[in-house]
């Protein structure tokens, strides 16, 4: 039995906003707290000082907190408080500092909401999620009732909207797919597979550039919010599809290894960052892992250039930024006539086997 870990993530109801936002108000007064214990200790001041600095573990944070819920009357319950205080020392260790950013509760700057739980301190129940004794509502699209829930969080959003998000487990079905695909990822679309099928580019950003445009010039701040939102849920959901549809046909991909930090330096830096790479880069490798798919980041260099069927370096070929113009192109060495993003495709492909014959131990 393959059983895996995945995160679920749904819409939680506005008539709860309001309590959400106390509880998270909590979150961020205990956060804040255990931030001003551990920074005086280290800096030998105070109440929490010592004769040297002394570096508190969450446990130490924790111990000093303990009946934190019963004299505030907290709304949160007392796991809560112990997991922001573990999150918190975890950060610390992270990034090897005593004192982390405070969470800011109110003004222009205020920290979006979030709410930890640990395992077993959030339910289903009746159709609801159960938390802290209360019950909040939520789009279910996932069917919840068939999870068992592990741990998570809730969550705010920039829009002020909430979001529950809750670790499961689950029965991975291995792909029905058999063959191997290339994946070659560009401008004019964004994919382009070796079996010659095309993402488009969405212009997800530049369909909204003008909207976005003045929405910021009239300072309409929540315009702005909302316009951001669904240009990265229209990217999103084109990404998922593909990438879902590519594992589920495919038992091995390979994704040339084009560089996203290199090219957002040119004037092409918008439609780079349009076109959401990363993004699909990450969504094919944690779907080909659920799925027991082979995935590669392969170097593609030369796969623009170099005929897939011949493997010689054509001088009529696409070259450099002046070659971008050029979509398709004949071998002169074999005649053969490619659609650029395809060929290079197929050398992506070939690559990725290559790759895989000397991975694999003789037997």
């Amino acid at each position: 039995m393959n059983v895996k870990t995945k995160t679920l993530s749904v819409r939680v109801k506005d008539k709860h906003a309001a309590l959400l936002r106390q509880m998270a108000y909590e979150v961020n007064q205990i956060f804040n707290l255990a931030n001003e214990i551990t920074s005086k200790a280290y800096s030998n001041a105070g109440e929490f000082g010592a004769q040297v600095p002394k570096w508190l573990t969450a446990y130490d944070v924790q111990k000093q907190t303990a009946g934190l819920r019963k004299e505030k009357g907290y709304l949160i319950d007392s796991a809560s408080i112990q997991e922001v205080i573990a999150v918190h020392g975890k950060a610390r260790k992270q990034f090897k500092r005593a004192k982390l950013r405070w969470r800011i509760s109110g003004g222009s700057k205020r920290s979006l909401g979030w709410i930890p739980f640990k395992v077993g301190f959030a339910k289903w129940q009746n159709g609801q999620v159960k938390f802290a004794g209360k019950l909040f509502k939520v789009w279910d699209s996932y069917g919840l009732s068939a999870y068992k829930f592990r741990a998570g969080s809730f969550s705010e959003d920039s829009r002020g909207r909430w979001y529950f998000n809750v670790a499961v487990d689950y029965t991975a079905q291995p792909t029905e797919g058999v063959s191997a695909v290339g994946i070659d990822l560009g401008l004019k679309d964004i994919a382009t597979t070796s079996d010659g099928e095309k993402l488009a580019a969405g212009r997800f950003y530049r369909d909204l550039e003008s909207s976005l445009g003045k929405a910021q010039r009239a300072n309409k701040k929540r315009r702005v919010k909302a316009i951001y939102a669904k240009i990265k849920n229209r990217r999103k959901d084109a990404l998922h599809k593909f990438s879902t549809a590519i594992v589920n046909a495919n038992a091995a991909i390979f994704v040339g290894d084009v560089s996203t930090s290199k090219l957002i330096k040119t004037k092409m830096a918008k439609s780079v960052l349009d076109a959401g790479w990363s993004m699909l880069k990450t969504q094919l490798e944690y779907k080909a892992i659920a799925r027991s798919a082979v995935f590669q980041v392969v170097n593609e260099s030369y796969s623009t250039q170099a005929c897939s069927c011949c493997g010689a370096l054509s001088p009529n070929s696409p070259k450099g930024r002046a070659g971008l113009r050029i979509r398709v192109w004949t071998c002169s060495e074999c005649g053969t006539l490619h659609d650029r993003d395809v060929n290079a495709s197929k050398n992506i492909l070939a690559a990725g086997h290559r790759r895989l014959a000397v991975e694999i131990p003789a037997l």
